[in-house]
């Protein structure tokens, strides 16, 4: 039954599940839960955020595990806290998420079993290269956003609670400050993602957070560069946290976990995401970060 409600409904990008329209994820996800986990265990269903969708690592991740093993795993995008509400309504397996504060929640409310260490990237503040505010170089994200504030150099939020917005927000809270005042734009469709708001950042000519891995795969198509990074603070943790079957009987309990043993095995998922994007940026778009990869790479 998954396999042909979702037949109809998902739309297909490489081996998952497009980045999808709140109103279509509305209408996949929480008008059609019965129909979703009724039936037979076709493939897993996996909420991701964003980035790494739009990255590529998804899909080669899920593709590559079908053809080891032969069960499917199809994905839908959405900010970490969409993602997470779609969990909620017990209608995926397993959620890809960045959001600390969000997942320890989804996890504290029952619904997640824990919070499993996948992989890593950072972010980075992007901006005009002719840099108005003056942040070029500076070693910290909280010194540069201080200098945005304080200059009123315009400033772009995906303002969509997700990983993303969360993660700038606590960038400005541990800054001292909070963004107010007409130099600070809130992206109407930032739950569109970083692709679509790094782009309208560079079409405004602004400054914004975004993530190492977005900015190297549209690097191409806009003026906007790298002004600050290395920070420790612009970490991106990313966590694989599989959905309760004591909250949501009908979740793939089994194939799940499997799943994510893979995706956090040294020599499979984990050594994917070591290489992925050297061939074609030069360096890697995120690093390993589960439990075994660090075990063995002391």
């Amino acid at each position: 039954m998954r396999q042909a409600v979702l037949g109809r409904l998902r739309v297909q990008r490489g081996g998952g599940m497009k980045r999808l329209s709140q109103a279509m994820i509305f209408f996949v996800f929480f008008c059609f839960p019965l129909f979703l986990h009724a039936g037979g265990g076709e493939f897993i269903l996996m909420a991701s955020t964003i980035g790494p969708i739009d990255s590529g690592i998804v899909s080669a991740l899920e593709a590559q595990y079908e053809k080891e093993t032969g069960v499917r795993v199809r994905h839908v995008g959405a900010g970490t806290g969409a993602a997470l509400k779609i969990g909620t309504q017990c209608n995926v397996d397993l959620v890809m998420v960045h959001a600390k504060d969000l997942e320890e929640k989804f996890v504290a409310d029952g619904f997640g079993t824990e919070r499993i260490p996948f992989m890593y990237n950072d972010f980075v503040i992007v901006g005009p290269e002719n840099d108005p505010a003056g942040i070029k170089g500076m070693k910290t994200a909280a010194e540069a956003l201080k200098t945005i504030a304080s200059k009123g150099a315009p400033f772009i939020s995906r303002g969509d609670k997700s990983g993303t917005n969360m993660a700038e927000l606590g960038l400005w809270a541990s800054a001292g400050i909070d963004p107010k005042g007409p130099w600070y734009t809130v992206y109407e469709k930032g739950s569109e993602g970083n692709v679509a708001t790094l782009l309208y950042t560079d079409q405004k000519a602004s400054y914004t957070v975004i993530d190492r891995a977005t900015f190297l795969t549209v690097k191409d198509k806009v003026k906007i560069v790298v002004l600050v990074e290395g920070d420790e603070a612009l970490l991106n943790h990313i966590s694989l946290i599989p959905v309760n079957p004591k909250k949501c009987p009908r979740v793939y309990e089994k194939e799940a976990l499997a799943f994510v043993q893979w995706l956090t095995d040294p020599d499979k998922g984990q050594k994917i995401v070591e290489s992925f994007g050297k061939d074609r940026y030069g360096q890697p778009l995120f690093f390993p970060e589960s439990k075994a990869w660090k075990a063995r790479h002391k």
